[in-house]
């Protein structure tokens, strides 16, 4: 299909992507790989007035050390974040959970905030963003603000950023020592979007588990945090018994969503499986 009419403008600086939206009103819409965006515009399923696209906004690209977190630019391609060394070591779990994303083709083009901003609860990195406790950079015509992440994602495919304000970055704290993450994903074919998926992340003490966080994917309109599980696993023993039984409360709290792919039972039965490979992956069970 044909996409409806609609302006275009293409900022060179964050500040003129804001006072572009600001002059559009609250029918525009930011592109930033596009990877999302286009279906949606020739499906017409959005039929803004205005894209802004922020593509050749080279300062919001990029990975930066900042004391006790990284940051993420917005427009950084899936696969820049895949491989960046910063990544890999301080938060490898996004990088777990972005080599999953579609195809070779999307990971060069998608972008890590797009990806965000867009909020498809069925996309894999908002549960790791929850997951990691990361803060939402936006710059509007109020200045900066940060979001932090369990406050970012409202409900299906909508967010907290104000009609004039634009994603340009995402810190991610650096958690320390001790941690290990891992990213399990279930779908329909290769490439697909996650029918269920677990973001897992554990430290281990004494061969206990300490602390744990826990985040689901399409099991709800927003990406969540089992934060039942999270409880059962804190102070529990790693091994394999335990972690099956506190996964059992992986479904708890949720939306399942009955679809073409899955009804809401079978989801919850695939949080309950995901959740226990993810955090037995995580931690070395």
């Amino acid at each position: 299909m044909i996409p409806a009419e609609f302006e275009y403008v293409r900022p060179a600086s964050a500040a003129e992507a804001v006072s572009a939206l600001a002059e559009a009103g609250e029918d525009a819409k930011v592109m930033a790989g596009g990877q999302s965006l286009i279906p949606i515009l020739r499906l017409r399923l959005a039929y803004p007035t205005t894209v802004v696209d922020v593509s050749r906004v080279d300062d919001m690209r990029g990975v930066r050390d900042d004391g006790d977190a990284i940051v993420i630019g917005a427009m950084t391609t899936h696969h820049d974040v895949m491989h960046d060394a910063l990544v890999g070591e301080h938060a490898p779990l996004i990088a777990q959970a972005t080599a999953t994303v579609a195809d070779p083709q999307v990971r060069h083009r998608g972008t890590f905030g797009g990806a965000l901003a867009h909020a498809d609860p069925a996309g894999d990195l908002g549960a790791v963003a929850l997951a990691l406790g990361c803060e939402f950079v936006a710059h509007g015509s109020g200045g900066e603000r940060r979001i932090p992440a369990d406050e970012f994602f409202v409900d299906y495919l909508t967010t907290a950023l104000s009609p004039d304000e634009v994603l340009t970055a995402v810190r991610v704290p650096k958690l320390g020592a001790g941690w290990s993450s891992h990213y399990e994903k279930f779908n329909r074919v290769a490439q697909a979007w996650s029918i269920v998926a677990v973001a897992a992340l554990v430290r281990r003490e004494n061969g206990s588990i300490a602390e744990a966080r826990v985040g689901l994917t399409n099991m709800g309109s927003t990406p969540l945090r089992a934060t039942a599980v999270e409880s059962a696993l804190a102070g529990a023993d790693a091994g394999r018994d335990a972690i099956r039984a506190a996964a059992q409360h992986a479904a708890e709290g949720t939306h399942a969503p009955s679809d073409l792919s899955g009804k809401a039972d079978y989801r919850e039965h695939l949080a309950r499986v995901l959740t226990t490979r993810a955090v037995m992956a995580a931690s070395g069970s």
